[in-house]
């Protein structure tokens, strides 16, 4: 029996973090790259797929002693198949626009469409993205004021003659789910020849508007309006699939506080929290392509109630 304990004991937690501290994240990271471009190859249709790139704070993790504050991860989601394709963790928010550049480096961007919120919207950003053979539809707010106003004031030029003048693509949904409806409306045109900021953003080939209209079940009526650019001229359809993909990883990081419980962790040291934060995004992946019907929670219970459940999920790396 003393032999059977043994080799069945399972390795300390002080064991199991000495390690996760020794692994170096990118080399941890490119461990999972073959099973990622295999299940993307596996998925992959004649569209150009879509990741989605977006950053998100690990609360817990900031530690004053040491003048820390929380880690922040920046990563790429692709938004369709559901997969995490890798991250790299920064020191502060205002770091994000320098690890995008670095995370694009680690993905591959030829047949890609990057989402990316307003953060993202930069012009060397831009440019790595259609360097390395992929397209981009990025956000645009009051970080580029003078890019937003021009986008506002083209649209809002257009909106007043009802676009007859204009070519453009346009795609339009309609759903009705918790107690309200939604209207949806999406634009696309390519910029215009008296584009002012064009110069400054030779990549940007089309300028992006979508609308929002929901009646509420309590008789309001409220609109919401954002404004894009994109680098290629999609058609209607897919520009609204690439607007509305962007909340996939939005729901990932909603996953990694509620039934992660991310935000709890007190991991401070910044090679483990990385590798944690690697670990919980993979570990997303698998339980959403595990075909079991039920919950991502009810999956990762019955992974912690069974080893024969557990064994399955861990097999969908090989398969």
């Amino acid at each position: 029996m003393l032999i059977l304990h043994q080799a069945l004991k399972i390795p300390s937690r002080d064991c199991i973090r000495r390690l996760l501290i020794a692994l170096k994240p990118e080399a941890f990271q490119r461990c999972f790259q073959d099973w990622i471009a295999h299940a993307i190859a596996a998925d992959d249709g004649t569209a150009k797929r879509l990741v989605a790139i977006d950053g998100k704070t690990c609360c817990g993790s900031h530690d004053a002693a040491h003048n820390l504050g929380a880690l922040h991860i920046v990563s790429a989601w692709a938004s369709e198949e559901g997969i995490a394709l890798g991250q790299v963790a920064t020191d502060d928010k205002s770091n994000e626009i320098t690890a995008i550049p670095l995370l694009l480096e680690q993905i591959g961007l030829s047949n890609t469409i990057v989402t990316i919120d307003a953060m993202g919207c930069q012009k060397d950003i831009v440019e790595a993205i259609v360097a390395g053979d992929g397209d981009c539809v990025i956000a645009v707010k009051d970080n580029q004021p003078k890019l937003k106003a021009a986008i506002e004031s083209f649209f809002h030029e257009q909106i007043e003659h009802d676009f007859e003048d204009l070519q453009y693509r346009c795609h339009e949904t309609r759903d009705a789910a918790h107690g309200r409806i939604d209207e949806r409306a999406y634009y696309l045109a390519k910029v215009p020849r008296d584009f002012a900021p064009a110069e400054d953003w030779p990549d940007v080939k089309a300028l992006g508007y979508a609308i929002r209209l929901t009646q509420h079940d309590d008789g309001r009526e409220t609109a919401e309006v954002r404004y894009y650019i994109s680098s290629r001229y999609l058609s209607g359809k897919r520009f609204a699939e690439a607007v509305r993909s962007h909340w996939s990883i939005e729901s990932m990081h909603w996953i990694l506080d509620v039934t992660f419980r991310e935000d709890d962790s007190r991991t401070r040291e910044r090679t483990l929290g990385n590798n944690l934060s690697w670990l919980r995004r993979f570990a997303v992946t698998l339980l959403k392509r595990h075909p079991a019907k039920d919950s991502l929670r009810g999956k990762m219970l019955r992974c912690g109630y069974s080893t024969d459940f557990l064994a399955e999920v861990l097999a969908l790396i090989t398969a």
